[in-house]
């Protein structure tokens, strides 16, 4: 049975953290709660204590986190693109969390395990350092006034935290397709030493060919809304 969100300890960083997000229950399906009840021992990662990627996994992979991956299905077409890869994917709205249970159940996934909890509670509480290839957080909510900027996810001590994760040379991948997030997400990036941009010119990457088009996304380019990619690199 799935897990409720746990009150774990605090650090400095966490305790004065606002949630990024607000809940939506009442969205889910009777399909989707059913696939929560019933797969989620299969797929689901309890977080109760610090665990080892490795062993979760039973081998030595390529490990990627994925924040937020909203309705699940382009996570789990790049779990089923990628085999050779390991996929951690964090997601609180269990709509969501429902529909990518049934996918992975009906692609027989073997490289994907599940977390529902507070992002910044996994990272500062439950992975170790340097173990993630890559973080990827797409199209995280931008809370567009200016009064609601201090929910915005992507937040110095939430960037320190990821960085702490990924492995030298990891990388960590963006993309949103609100304007001023985009230049916020690239002037903090940019002013982080750990971190390298991997791009040239503006400081906008091209959209890499392992990350499939979502909804959410598509339906923006049919409005005509332009994407911002960001890529950084961690140091060696």
């Amino acid at each position: 049975m799935l897990p409720k969100l746990h009150h774990v300890r605090h650090t400095a960083h966490s305790r004065g953290h606002i949630k990024s997000f607000v809940r939506r229950e009442s969205r889910i399906t009777p399909g989707q709660e059913r696939a929560i009840k019933e797969l989620w021992q299969r797929f689901g990662l309890e977080t109760t204590s610090p665990f080892d990627p490795q062993h979760l996994f039973r081998r030595d992979a390529p490990l990627v986190l994925e924040i937020g991956f909203g309705d699940g299905e382009a996570l789990a077409t790049t779990c089923l693109m990628h085999p050779e890869t390991d996929f951690l994917g964090i997601e609180v709205h269990r709509p969501g969390l429902g529909h990518l249970l049934l996918r992975a159940f009906e692609m027989e996934l073997t490289n994907l395990r599940v977390i529902h909890c507070d992002a910044v509670e996994v990272l500062e509480c439950y992975l170790p350092d340097e173990c993630l290839d890559r973080v990827q957080i797409f199209f995280p909510d931008p809370w567009p006034k200016l009064r609601h900027h201090k929910r915005r996810l992507i937040q110095p001590f939430f960037v320190s935290a990821i960085t702490r994760r990924l492995k030298p040379h990891g990388q960590l991948h963006i993309a949103t397709d609100c304007e001023s997030y985009a230049y916020s997400i690239l002037t903090l990036l940019t002013a982080t030493a750990e971190l390298k941009n991997t791009a040239t010119g503006d400081g906008f990457a091209e959209g890499p060919a392992y990350r499939p088009i979502t909804k959410f996304e598509q339906r923006g380019q049919d409005a005509g809304r332009p994407v911002w990619e960001i890529r950084f690199a961690k140091c060696a």
